[in-house]
């Protein structure tokens, strides 16, 4: 069985009067992140992470943030056309392991329903999805609250 890793990063700055989209579930917070899409800063690391992977390039290659199609799209429909694309290159998701990297908002409260929402959208049984969050301890543009960053690590298998 073939089978093929591949890694995503992210990082979006918050700004005011936008929605805090992590891994398709909105978090209650007074800012949001700046970005042509929603900013889903974990679904944009782990297209990047699947697109890897499956030797298709990048998020930006694919939903160029010069393209006024992908404004404010929802992330959830990305990852949903990274799917249909991982499909048809006849691969499918054996496990995601993410990070979010935020010193706010606290996101343990939320992180069920971002495995639950990526499961969901990556056609994956839940337990082959994991979502963990952590701090910089103050330290870097998350530590003083300027942004948000994650990491994804996937891995690929053969569907024949």
């Amino acid at each position: 069985m073939a089978m093929r890793i591949g890694q995503g990063f992210d990082v979006h700055a918050f700004c005011e009067g936008r929605r805090l989209i992590l891994g398709g579930v909105e978090v209650p917070y007074e800012l949001g992140l700046a970005g042509h899409s929603d900013a889903d800063v974990l679904i944009h690391a782990v297209c990047d992470a699947l697109l890897g992977a499956a030797g298709l390039g990048d998020i930006g290659h694919h939903f160029p943030d010069s393209d006024p199609q992908y404004a404010g799209i929802d992330s959830l429909k990305l990852l949903t056309i990274v799917m249909q694309k991982l499909n048809e290159c006849g691969w499918s998701v054996n496990n995601l392991d993410a990070t979010v990297i935020a010193q706010a908002p606290k996101l343990a409260p939320y992180i069920s329903k971002m495995c639950e929402s990526l499961a969901f959208a990556m056609d994956a049984e839940i337990d082959r999805i994991n979502v963990k969050a952590t701090t910089t301890e103050q330290l870097g543009f998350t530590g003083r609250g300027e942004g948000i960053a994650a990491q994804a690590i996937v891995l690929l298998v053969s569907k024949s």
